[in-house]
């Protein structure tokens, strides 16, 4: 057996390397859009790095993963004794300071039964200032035999400081036709299924396997792109009632409700934003290809009712609404209120 992460050979070549060659630095840094397989990447990478095979019965190559040996199956299940993972807790968006300084607690141990203990941080952009100072200190002074590997959605969200104290491999989308292929092999699923799914999520292949194994994700998408055309002709109060339902809740849970609020929020804003990629790319005669080949038609008939212009600053409100939404602590039901203020004024100019 060895690597299965589809996408990024080079990455897998230059990590095969590092172990072969006894290379290994103490650090690593995933980065690249949510879907695209930075944590599967980080994930082999540590069974690559723990795998016994090569000790044991199981015929492996050094710098391969076995996928069959006790540590390789405990590591792909995210549940192996030296392996700590680091997310946002459930009733939170950010990683805290607290949880860098149990970790720190737990690498200066010896590693309990593998050569390394490894720590992986996803999505480590969601690190508070706080949590990303406090980690600086276990770049600088990381234990012997302790391997840091972090995911992020770009370096750039990170403090610089950390950055320049890691190995960075900057991931991309395979593509559109590559992503395609690959679906087809990895899956069998029908080569119609695959095109849809890569254009859908732009060659992100962890992202197009997600949507595979959960259709209900993909009726939710259709149901939002729906809700963006919908809204297009809506009267003013109808769109209010739309934002509605992002109002923040006062009631039973209401932290985990309202961040469940918030994420329903983003993933409204990024489909939306497709939406509108697709309509500015069809006014201007782009020959590059679209997202959602099922609304194919009616973003078309969008495109020949709206301006390129107006198409453009409606891409530009959605991401400046979605950077909001990220960076700051307006409401979703406010900024999607903005938002929707004038989202019938492309077909008004049209």
């Amino acid at each position: 057996m060895t690597w299965t992460i589809k996408g990024h050979d080079w990455a897998v070549d230059l990590l095969r390397q590092h172990i072969r060659r006894g290379a290994v630095r103490h650090a690593y840094l995933f980065t690249g859009p949510p879907g695209i397989g930075r944590r599967t990447l980080a994930l082999q990478f540590a069974q690559a790095l723990n795998c016994r095979a090569a000790d044991g019965k199981i015929p492996a190559k050094p710098g391969d993963p076995c996928q069959q040996c006790r540590h390789c199956i405990q590591i792909g299940r995210m549940q192996q004794p030296d392996l700590s993972i680091i997310t946002p807790e459930p009733d939170s968006l950010s990683i805290k300071v607290e949880q860098i300084r149990e970790l720190q607690y737990t690498l200066s141990l010896s590693p309990y039964e593998s050569r390394y203990r490894i720590a992986l941080l996803a999505d480590f952009q969601t690190a508070t200032e706080s949590a990303q100072n406090a980690f600086l200190k276990t770049l600088e002074e990381a234990p012997q035999k302790a391997i840091l590997l972090l995911t992020a959605d770009s370096a750039e969200n990170l403090l610089p400081t950390i950055v320049s104290r890691c190995e960075v491999f900057r991931l991309r989308p395979a593509g559109v036709d590559a992503a395609r292929q690959i679906l087809a092999e990895m899956t069998g699923m029908p080569e119609e299924e695959a095109l849809r799914l890569s254009h859908l999520t732009g060659g992100r292949i962890g992202s197009a396997l997600s949507l595979h194994q959960d259709p209900s994700a993909l009726e939710q998408l259709d149901q939002i792109f729906n809700d963006g055309l919908s809204l297009l002709e809506a009267s003013l109060p109808e769109r209010f009632a739309y934002a509605d339902r992002f109002r923040a809740k006062n009631f039973g849970n209401r932290k985990e409700e309202n961040i469940r609020i918030k994420k329903l929020a983003q993933l409204t804003l990024q489909t939306w934003l497709l939406l509108w990629r697709d309509v500015y790319l069809i006014c201007l005669q782009a020959d590059i290809p679209l997202v959602n080949l099922d609304w194919q038609e009616k973003t078309t008939a969008l495109a020949e009712k709206v301006s390129s212009q107006a198409a453009q600053q409606q891409v530009a409100a959605l991401e400046n609404t979605l950077n909001l939404l990220e960076t700051t602590n307006a409401t979703p039901q406010m900024l999607m209120e903005v938002l929707l203020l004038d989202w019938s004024k492309p077909l008004e100019e049209g």
